[in-house]
């Protein structure tokens, strides 16, 4: 597996186990449909949560939210909508970004709550 592939599954790993550690409950991980894709799909009590999980190995280019651009948002959207109709869900939904960077054995972890809303 490429190394950045690595990077990306050990961010989601991390991603879950903070997920866990909050209390949310894990629906699904790397969900398709079609030619969309969201990393974990999670509930918070009534709350649906799409969320996107950027993990680099360094913030020389920017911090990794940055890079959940609004073409991967209208992805996100898309998807989810499509969870939602799929599985007749009827909570209110959000959308979070879990920005990880790991570098010489450290782990820093930022997640955004409400990162974006579903205005296409």
């Amino acid at each position: 597996m490429a190394e950045h592939n690595e990077l990306g599954k050990s961010g989601e790993e991390i991603a879950c186990d903070l997920l866990l550690k909050k209390g949310y409950l894990l629906l699904e991980k790397n969900w398709q449909h079609r030619n969309d894709e969201v990393d974990i799909i999670a509930r918070q009590g009534n709350t649906l949560v799409i969320i996107e999980v950027k993990t680099r190995s360094t913030k020389y280019f920017g911090e990794p939210e940055v890079f959940v651009t609004r073409k991967k948002q209208q992805f996100m959207i898309r998807a989810a909508n499509a969870y939602i109709s799929i599985h007749n869900i009827n909570y209110e939904t959000r959308f979070d970004i879990i920005a990880i960077v790991q570098y010489n054995g450290q782990v820093n972890i930022k997640h955004i709550e409400d990162a974006f809303y579903a205005t296409l």
